[in-house]
């Protein structure tokens, strides 16, 4: 199996809830990501994190620019998500 992320749920404190293709949700805490800066300057924006969000390339990334060009969005490997970011409960369960 391949891992592909299918949603990406912004949490609390620069995390991300990922939502992959074999029914998992797991947790990323991007926090050290953004302590590179770089082209990760942006994502340090707590409200520029959470609104650009998305799934891309079938993993999460951030729409930098707006207009959802994979070839310009900042995304994660969903490889390296899905190996090392925790299993957690699915926080949108107790959102009903």
């Amino acid at each position: 199996m391949f891992p592909k992320v299918l949603q990406a749920v912004a949490g609390e404190d620069f995390t991300v809830y990922l939502y992959f293709n074999d029914g998992s949700v797991r947790l990323y805490d991007a926090k050290p990501l953004l302590a590179l800066g770089g082209v990760f300057a942006p994502l340090q924006d707590e409200a520029f994190f959470k609104s650009r969000l998305t799934v891309l390339n079938d993993t999460a990334a951030w729409d930098v620019t707006g207009d959802r060009d994979p070839g310009s969005c900042v995304d994660l490997d969903p490889i390296e998500l899905y190996e090392t970011c925790p299993v957690v409960v699915d926080p949108l369960e107790s959102a009903s």
